[in-house]
């Protein structure tokens, strides 16, 4: 634990009301920091009516961009930046702490205008980070500012390095594991069933995977059922399926942390088979929190947390036949099963905020040698002079 406690300030860059791996880690490390009686402050967009927790401030309402496999709601431009610096100015913080600042958003921004203690956590893991490539002379000398770096998996940890030739300790994404330990079984899920949990929307997801896997799964467990929750509509989803096996799928809708709880701990196996842009994969983590036998696509994120199939079983991403084999194997070997859900289980321990928080404290510490406090950089005039002529038609 750090030996005082602090005034911090963390900038979340994406919207805040926008369901999200990088908006919950930042909710949760910010309520676990608050918890263990720090000031904190999280600098977010947000839309206009938004309901936001007291310790949440609006930088202003996002706009929708196409970034790495999804749609992005950033924040960006002088109107930005300006409302950035007041927040930073009225701060007074001992630290900041910006979360994926090597992309244009308000991360990036208050990296322009502050000097003093400043902890980056890059989350992106991608071959081609097109955006990067393109502010790179830009975004090279704020990034030399930041105290210190860390990447949430070694996935990202690689996407850092070959694109910005700079390091970072890994420290993964937290999870609340105790949330997820003592889940209920609950008999409308159990029996030969597959988990989904995820925007499914979003091709990256990968349910395609899984509907593709579905015909073979079918002829070797005929009364298999696969249960998908998570936001979107199911009605696309739905006329992908051959119509001989759509009542094999059940679209549950968002379900609460309690009932995902249940979920984990019902459901025969737990399928991810996310096709790429996944930089560590929290509801992978929970999942073998709650129990679940995990079976999930072999890109690098979840290769790295499952400890290369260590706690969970893996499969040729993209290869619908390989995930099909696999979880045939699984529904046929009940002992099998079992054991690596338990494995998986043990496992998840060392991604509890109890453990991780430690790690963070710990670079905490370290940008923090010399007791200088954030402030407004000088030169940060500079900066907004380089916005105003972006903006510029």
């Amino acid at each position: 634990m750090l030996s005082k406690l602090l005034k911090i300030g963390i900038v979340c860059p994406y919207s805040w009301d926008t369901p999200g791996g990088v908006g919950n880690h930042v909710r949760d490390l910010a309520e676990y920091l608050i918890a263990q009686g720090h000031d904190v402050s999280v600098l977010a967009p947000a839309s206009e009516d938004a309901l936001l927790p007291s310790y949440v401030v609006n930088a202003g309402k996002p706009i929708s961009i196409p970034y790495n496999g999804a749609v992005a709601r950033i924040l960006f431009g002088p109107v930005a930046y300006s409302r950035v610096r007041s927040w930073i100015a009225e701060g007074n913080f001992d630290l900041l702490h910006l979360h994926e600042p090597a992309i244009p958003s308000i991360s990036l921004l208050a990296c322009w205008a502050a000097e003093g203690p400043m902890v980056g956590t890059f989350h992106a893991a991608a071959k081609h980070q097109k955006i990067i490539f393109a502010i790179g002379p830009i975004l090279e000398p704020a990034i030399e500012k930041l105290s210190a770096r860390i990447a949430v998996s070694e996935a990202a940890r690689l996407t850092l390095t070959d694109h910005l030739d700079t390091d970072a300790v890994v420290i993964p994404n937290g999870i609340y594991a105790s949330r997820y330990m003592h889940g209920s079984p609950q008999s409308k899920w159990q029996g030969n069933t597959i988990g989904f949990i995820g925007r499914f929307e979003e091709s990256r997801k990968g349910l395609s995977v899984l509907i593709d896997a579905l015909p073979v799964i079918s002829r070797f467990a005929p009364d298999v059922k696969v249960f998908v929750a998570g936001p979107g509509d199911p009605e696309e989803a739905i006329k992908s399926i051959d119509p001989q096996l759509r009542t094999r799928f059940e679209f549950l809708g968002k379900i609460s942390e309690s009932d995902k709880a249940d979920f984990m701990a019902s459901v025969a196996l737990y399928v991810a088979p996310n096709t790429g842009g996944e930089s560590f994969g929290i509801i992978v983590a929970e999942a073998l929190a709650g129990g679940a036998c995990v079976v999930a696509s072999d890109i690098p994120a979840f290769d790295d947390l499952l400890g290369h199939g260590q706690f969970g079983a893996l499969f040729e991403s993209e290869n619908s036949t390989e995930l099909a084999k696999v979880v045939i194997d699984l529904l046929r070997n009940k002992d099998k099963r079992l054991e690596l859900a338990k494995s998986g289980k043990d496992h998840a321990q060392v991604f509890d905020w109890s453990v991780v928080a430690e790690q963070i404290y710990s670079v905490y510490e370290m940008s923090m040698v010399g007791g200088s406090k954030v402030r407004v950089a000088q030169d940060s005039r500079s900066w907004s002079r380089f916005l105003s002529k972006e903006e510029k038609p």
